[in-house]
């Protein structure tokens, strides 16, 4: 450490933070992010109103920091994958109308038993 101090009726020294010969200092650069704003991605419409409401909620994101964007992706995402994988199942077997099941005995054409005795 230093004993020097300044001479009496010396200037002070400024520093980079200080405005220098009365000149405004430059604004800071800030490094926080910037707010939520809209992205303005049109959504257009499927004609399938539960893909379209889960298309509909992309729009919470825009109102969001990005670190929320990722829980409303995969909420969308867990969504659609529900639509498509419910497009792929059976669907319940419906019965058909009173008195149009075969006869006693009787083949249907798909009936792949080879029931010939020689």
């Amino acid at each position: 450490m230093s004993d020097w101090t300044p001479e009496a009726g010396t200037p002070p020294v400024s520093t980079p933070a200080e405005p220098v010969g009365g000149e405004p200092a430059a604004a800071a650069p800030s490094f926080e992010p910037a707010g939520p704003a809209p992205l303005g991605v049109v959504r257009t419409p499927t004609g399938h109103a539960a893909v379209d409401a889960r298309l509909e909620r992309l729009a919470d994101a825009d109102h969001l920091p990005a670190d929320g964007h990722i829980e409303v992706y995969e909420d969308v995402h867990r969504g659609l994958r529900a639509e498509l994988t419910s497009l792929d199942a059976r669907p319940a077997a419906v019965p058909g109308p009173p008195g149009t099941a075969a006869a006693p005995g009787a083949r249907s054409a798909y009936d792949n038993t080879h029931d010939h005795r020689s």
